[in-house]
């Protein structure tokens, strides 16, 4: 197999893997984070207060619910950054997994901390809770991603533009040219 077949094969099994976590509504994606985002909030909270973990939903004091929510979990974030890894050719296997991995973790560790968060202000004051919920949820959530997707361009010195490289390789081996 020469170079630009390989090359051929390697889109096709990168943009493969995206349409197939894709079509049944990224439920993988809050299968394996679901339990790793509400088992750690619901321990932390418990440091401070009396928790009950019901399904998602983490009770405080026996009274007050906090509901994780799919939106809670950011299944979509986490689809985007997998979008990003994905859409850069020229990486090798291990490589790839390494940063799909690192890039899991540390937007996994931010939303915890989100979410513990607003937890802390949802049971101070509740007002409060609205506004900051928006800010993060409409605001800072992309920034999250952003900043973490450009953290590892620098971290593993990506040259390569997601999409774009890959486009303009199979632009100038086709017929189009």
């Amino acid at each position: 197999m020469n170079k630009i077949h390989k090359k051929f094969v390697d889109i096709f099994a990168r943009y493969s893997v995206l349409l197939a976590v894709l079509f049944p509504s990224l439920w993988i994606f809050y299968f394996v984070l679901t339990p790793l985002t509400v088992y750690p909030v619901f321990h932390i909270l418990g440091i401070f207060f009396d928790t009950i973990l019901i399904k998602n939903t983490i009770i405080i004091n026996n009274q007050i619910p906090i509901d994780l929510i799919r939106a809670c979990i950011a299944g979509s974030a986490y689809y985007l950054l997998m979008i990003l890894n994905l859409s850069i050719p020229g990486i090798n296997f291990k490589k790839r997994i390494k940063m799909i991995f690192i890039s899991f973790a540390i937007l996994l560790f931010v939303n915890i901390l989100r979410i513990v968060g607003l937890s802390f202000i949802f049971l101070g004051d509740f007002r409060f809770f609205v506004e900051a919920h928006q800010f993060l949820w409409y605001f800072m959530s992309t920034i999250f991603v952003v900043a973490i997707w450009f953290s590892e361009v620098k971290f593993f010195k990506i040259k390569e533009i997601p999409f774009y490289s890959d486009l303009k390789f199979l632009h100038k081996h086709s017929f189009l040219k």
